[in-house]
């Protein structure tokens, strides 16, 4: 199979470009897109045929469950049975965006998309490009990452490429995105509403909203998992596998509870990888640089991926999965990673580093 690239405007997408993308959905074929959070690889939604190709092609567990896409929240009814009215102030509040509502599967649905569950995982994207597509297409479209499984996610068509090229039908060129992370996936089907995975929406915004919010692991309010006809356990939201968004080098995440701990342990961790032959990455906010520009000798010199700087959690975000990337192509053996807290943004970015490092040091 050929992938065919096309370069689309970010901000005012072409229409004959979205056009040939629709057809392509339209016809059961897969078309990797931008959105504000990764870019996805996305089917019909309503397609089992299609839906299937995306497990395919990304190498995806058949019991993790995608993300249904749609152009606008008065679509809600061709994929849920029923929505209740927290799931509508949420969708005012903030859809287009980065939420993903769990609710009741819908008949249309098929049951590939859910993991074999009744319920399903939904959002309004915002992205021009994407809602371009979506209506285009007059389909829901089921959309995880597009990259191979468990892998980084992209947030360049470049990364698609890496990951798919030849295994995808269409890519489209919407450059980089802007938040960096996926959404958050709330479920509403609970009370309180669950967390199952930070993202691009805050804690602190949701609860702002409807009040107090519960976190996955910090709760026993809802299983995170049901056991399928097969036997199988399916995941009730995607990410949630222990081992996930990982580089193909090591990851260890050093999370001491200061700042000062934190790169004390960093650069004795890599000291000792760089001692032992080994290339080492790390993955540091801006304002580290000159600590391990001081503490490094230069023969043995470690690679270093500025994320950003530590108080501006939305370009850190925006850059963590690009900086685990970019540090795989660099050759590096092991990566080192700083916390950036559980506030805001943090909650996400911890979450993503907690599920891509081999280990954690406190």
């Amino acid at each position: 199979m050929i992938t065919r690239l096309l370069r689309v405007h970010p901000q005012s997408p072409e229409a004959e470009i979205i056009a040939q993308a629709a057809a392509e959905i339209q016809r059961g074929g897969l078309v990797a897109f931008p959105t504000e959070t990764v870019y996805g690889l996305g089917a019909n939604a309503l397609d089992a045929a299609a839906v299937a190709r995306i497990f395919a092609a990304k190498g995806r567990p058949a019991e993790d469950p995608l993300i249904i896409h749609l152009a606008a929240a008065d679509d809600l009814p061709r994929v849920v049975r029923a929505a209740p009215p927290i799931a509508h102030e949420l969708a005012r509040a903030f859809w287009p965006g980065a939420l993903t509502l769990i609710l009741p599967r819908g008949a249309a649905v098929p049951l590939s998309v859910t993991a074999g569950l009744e319920t399903t995982a939904v959002r309004v994207p915002a992205h021009p490009v994407a809602l371009a597509l979506l209506q285009a297409a007059g389909t829901p479209i089921a959309a995880p990452s597009a990259n191979r499984f468990g892998r980084a996610s992209p947030t360049t068509a470049q990364h698609v490429l890496h990951d798919l090229d030849g295994r995808i039908d269409l890519l489209l060129d919407g450059g980089p995105t802007t938040i960096g992370v996926e959404s958050t996936v709330l479920d509403v089907t609970c009370t309180p509403p669950l967390i199952l995975r930070p993202g691009g929406v805050s804690r602190e915004a949701l609860e702002a909203l409807i009040g107090a919010v519960a976190l996955r692991g910090e709760t026993d309010l809802s299983p995170v998992s049901d056991r399928r006809p097969t036997g199988k356990t399916a995941q009730i939201s995607p990410g949630l596998l222990d081992k996930h968004y990982a580089p193909r080098a090591e990851l260890i995440l050093c999370a001491s509870p200061t700042t000062a701990r934190t790169l004390e342990q960093m650069g004795q961790l890599a000291q000792k990888f760089l001692d032992e032959g080994k290339k080492v990455g790390l993955l540091i906010a801006d304002q580290d640089r000159l600590f391990f520009a001081e503490g490094l000798p230069a023969q043995l010199p470690a690679l270093i991926f500025p994320l950003g700087a530590a108080d501006d959690l939305a370009q850190v975000a925006r850059n963590l999965f690009a900086g685990m990337r970019w540090l795989d192509e660099q050759g590096a053996e092991v990566i080192l990673a700083r916390s950036f807290g559980r506030q805001g943004l943090g909650l996400a970015i911890d979450d993503r580093l907690r599920r891509a490092a081999s280990r954690e040091i406190e």
